[in-house]
């Protein structure tokens, strides 16, 4: 038995120029980001202020950038696929082997949904949820640390596995027994595996962490029935995640057995199942689609109520239409019984309640349309987000229901129509939202606003060569072309393909500009500086403190009298008033336990991944050894005095005073 188990010098694939190219980028971009660290000495800034930070705004910008990087890693690979289709028309092999192909099919699918799209979600969620109750902090600030960093180190596995080894084949849902030792005896199936365990835990301590914040630590007065509705989405699918993701740990436990153990829960042989992997994955698949979508319904609601300077129209129908959704989510799991020729009456009932979960939908975008109407709508980088979603989210609902109806769905499951399908939903519904919320409360969380003219650029790059992208794929499901295919032989798909590959492009180019926006931001923010806090006239709590906000948000809690609280406050002349006196405000400290414990287990999943035994028993023993002593820790936190709380308030309430806004 060798020391570091399956691990050797073959493991790196130094025969594979795309792959060294890209990891020498890597090593040199990470070289010089350490130098210029290093030259402006900011390390200790760096470790003290962000790695070990438990302030939740931190968090969220960490998560943001978590997010932005995976976006890229993950876009790359979209590309070439994109490309390699494109190529590979009339038999032509094109560029990518079958085996790089499917590794990178399966990291695109990996990467954009559980490292991208939740990590942005999470980070919007962290930076302004506490901000709109009026809570100082989370319920549990130290599980908020560690939970990012889980998630960091997830997205650190999924990445080495380009450098070392593999990346799963299997496609993004890792379907037995393509899963199994049988077919897939490599470590590719192990990164997947331990990646998703380790940044599922971090998500589902995120959930109870919020589900715990917002039902004991709103501010007083604010009724259920009074939180914003970003708010509420968010909650629904805190709710959503608490409920699925344990499924997603259980079905990924099971199948580590069966790969590690010679369990046989999902073999071909000795009584396993795969169709029960299928059921069980989808428990947690389908309703993760509706956490991603969920709190960007919420965004469009902030966006669209605040730019058109009116209360959202029917706000309990959008909070009762997001609980509807949040519970059919797990109703229409349904629909992959499906793939498994079952009998008519399954099929009906998922056909019944897909159909019934675009009601609800519906009754969001009449609510927002409801609430343009007679509205001053201002054509902002938010706004034109939304109205694009409107456009894609409609397309993609509506193939949704196509593909609920079971005759059709038995031809159209498995083409390139469904890819189109979800990519127009998750796309369109929730990175879309996601992009909206972030030129909306950036200036909140930094200090200054976002360069309008490159942010409406990304825009109509992002929206055009969405449709160019993802339309053909539809035509291509129609024509019978079947997903997860590699190269192709059928003259009357070329043309689609290469449409397609373009539409890609178009999208590389508006990843582009909000690089170039987020750059041209950054040069110029003593221009785009916000110093009232409230660049938008906003309806919503976190309007009310400084930009960024205050370390502790609220020197004061408010008290709650209507929906829009912000708004209820302005009106009734209660906004910018400094109070007869200031209390200390109870804190807490930063900690370096989470990074700890997140490396610990991050050691650990790499360690059993290459069968290095020790390693693994070093990683979960310090990863306990970690909690242990952070649970016996009594230094945790502190109290900021009075003084300081009456500077920081003078600074942002003299900013208003003078403006004229109070």
């Amino acid at each position: 038995m060798s020391l570091l188990g399956k691990l050797s010098i073959e493991a790196v694939p130094y025969h594979e120029p795309i792959i060294m190219v890209t990891l020498a980028v890597v090593a040199v971009v990470g070289v010089v980001i350490a130098m210029l660290i290093t030259k402006h000495k900011q390390w200790g800034t760096l470790w003290f202020d962000w790695i070990t930070s438990v302030d939740h705004k931190r968090l969220g910008i960490m998560y943001i950038v978590l997010a932005m990087i995976m976006l890229l890693r993950g876009f790359a690979d979209a590309i070439m696929m994109r490309t390699q289709l494109a190529m590979a028309t009339n038999g032509a092999p094109g560029y990518l082997p079958p085996e790089h192909y499917d590794q990178i099919f399966t990291a695109h699918g990996v990467i954009m949904i559980i490292f991208m799209a939740m990590p942005f979600m999470i980070g919007l969620m962290n930076i302004i949820l506490p901000l709109q109750i009026g809570a100082r902090d989370v319920a549990f600030p130290f599980l908020n640390n560690l939970s990012f960093w889980l998630t960091a180190g997830g997205a650190i596995l999924v990445n080495v596995s380009l450098g070392l080894g593999e990346f799963a084949k299997t496609g993004w849902v890792a379907y037995p027994p393509l899963a199994g030792l049988e077919f897939s005896p490599g470590v590719g199936v192990d990164y997947y595996i331990w990646a998703l365990q380790i940044s599922g835990l971090g998500t589902l301590l995120t959930a109870v962490n919020f589900l715990v914040t917002v039902f004991k630590m709103r501010a007083p007065g604010m009724k259920l029935m009074q939180m914003p509705i970003f708010t509420w989405t968010c909650t629904w699918a805190n709710i959503l995640i608490a409920a699925s993701f344990p499924i997603l740990t259980a079905v990924l436990a099971m199948l580590t057995l069966d790969r590690y153990m010679d369990f046989h829960f999902f073999t071909n042989e000795a009584g396993g199942n795969s169709m029960m992997y299928i059921n069980l994955f989808w428990a947690w698949g389908h309703p993760e689609v509706y956490i991603l979508v969920l709190p960007a319904f919420g965004i469009f609601s902030e966006v669209i109520s605040t730019f058109t300077a009116k209360r959202l129209f029917g706000y309990k129908s959008m909070v009762y239409a997001s609980g509807a959704i949040a519970i059919l989510g797990f109703i229409v799991w349904l629909h992959h019984f499906f793939t498994m020729g079952s009998s008519a009456n399954v099929n009906a009932f998922f056909g019944i309640m897909t159909m019934v979960i675009a009601v609800p939908t519906g009754v969001k975008l009449f609510n927002w349309l409801f609430t343009m109407y007679r509205g001053r709508l201002i054509l902002s980088v938010p706004v034109l987000w939304t109205l694009g979603f409107m456009v894609t989210f409609t397309i993609g609902g509506m193939t949704g229901v196509l593909l609920a109806i079971p005759g059709a769905d038995y031809v159209l499951h498995n083409s390139l129509f469904l890819i189109a399908h979800f990519h127009n939903t998750i796309i369109g519904g929730a990175v879309f939202g996601y992009l909206a919320g972030f030129a909306f409360w950036f200036p909140k969380a930094m200090g200054f606003k976002l360069d309008e003219k490159n942010g409406k650029a990304a825009f109509w790059c992002w929206q055009i060569g969405f449709l160019l992208a993802f339309m053909p794929l539809y035509v291509l499901g129609f024509l019978g072309m079947t997903r997860r295919l590699n190269h192709t032989d059928n003259p009357d798909w070329n043309i689609w393909l290469y449409i397609a590959a373009f539409g890609a492009f178009v999208i590389a180019i508006g990843i582009f500009f909000q690089l170039l926006q987020l750059f041209v931001s950054f040069k110029n923010k003593e221009k785009l500086n916000d110093t009232t806090g409230d660049p938008w006239n906003g309806h919503t709590l976190e309007w009310s403190t400084a930009s960024p906000p205050q370390f502790y948000n609220f020197a004061k809690i408010p008290h709650i009298k209507d929906i829009d609280a912000w708004t209820d406050m302005k009106e009734r002349g209660d906004s910018y008033q400094r109070p007869e006196k200031y209390t200390p405000i109870h804190m807490p400290k930063n900690t370096s336990a989470g990074v700890f414990m997140s490396m610990s287990f991050t050691l650990m999943g790499f360690a059993l991944i290459w069968h290095i035994w020790w390693l693994a028993v070093v990683g979960l023993v310090a990863g306990i050894g970690g909690f242990i002593k952070r649970c016996y820790t009594s230094d945790v936190d502190y109290y900021v005095q009075v003084d300081e709380v009456e500077r920081v308030e003078a600074t942002h309430l003299s900013a208003n005073t003078v403006g004229g806004r109070s």
